[in-house]
């Protein structure tokens, strides 16, 4: 998203402006964000703007996504996001221009898929008891997926994604080179 406000100084004539970030802030305090419910999250991970303290701001980007494994419900909240931008643009009589992209498809497997059950094999053949579930991530698996190959993405060990405190044990990673072993194995047989 990039709102389009009027420049003005801020301390000399600030009526004459459109503060850009003032359009942006608005619409994210009107976003539904974090877990939104069981299957679907939304993010704004980056806002840029401004040039100066004393400069009313005439451009302000930031970037918003929403992931879903409910295609419907992914609609919906997208179509309110895109709507909150409107409505702050309104407001506070700024422009908006908004880019909505598709990064990848949401997939689900079936524990009898054969994809599935080549990595219960490699586990269990490595005495690991597999766990199954959704995630909220985006991986290659996505992608091969959505090209008709069937992929399981299969965890590593790394707890705490994405903060100060990510991280995975030596252990893990070697547990994983096992595994990796013996899905080859497994799928020579």
């Amino acid at each position: 998203m990039r709102f389009h406000g009027r420049s003005s100084h801020a301390g000399i004539a600030p009526e004459e402006g459109r503060s850009a970030i003032q359009a942006a802030a608005k619409a994210i305090a009107d976003l539904r964000l974090g877990r939104v419910d069981e299957l679907t999250t939304a993010n704004v991970g980056t806002i840029t703007g401004g040039t100066a303290g004393n400069v009313v701001p005439e451009w302000c980007t930031f970037s918003a996504e929403a992931r879903s494994h409910a295609e419907s419900t992914l609609g919906d909240v997208v179509q309110e996001m895109l709507d909150a931008f409107s409505f702050a643009a309104t407001e506070t009589e700024c422009d908006v221009e908004t880019t909505v992209r598709k990064s990848y498809d949401g997939y689900r497997l079936k524990q009898d898929e054969p994809a599935v059950s080549l990595a219960a094999t490699a586990f269990a053949d490595c005495g690991i008891e597999p766990r199954y579930g959704l995630s909220g991530g985006g991986a290659d698996a996505n992608v091969f997926n959505q090209r008709g190959r069937r992929c399981v993405n299969l965890s590593h060990g790394v707890f705490g994604f994405h903060t100060p405190d990510e991280h995975v044990s030596v252990a893990d990673l070697d547990a994983m080179v096992d595994v990796t072993v013996a899905l080859v194995g497994a799928a020579r047989a």
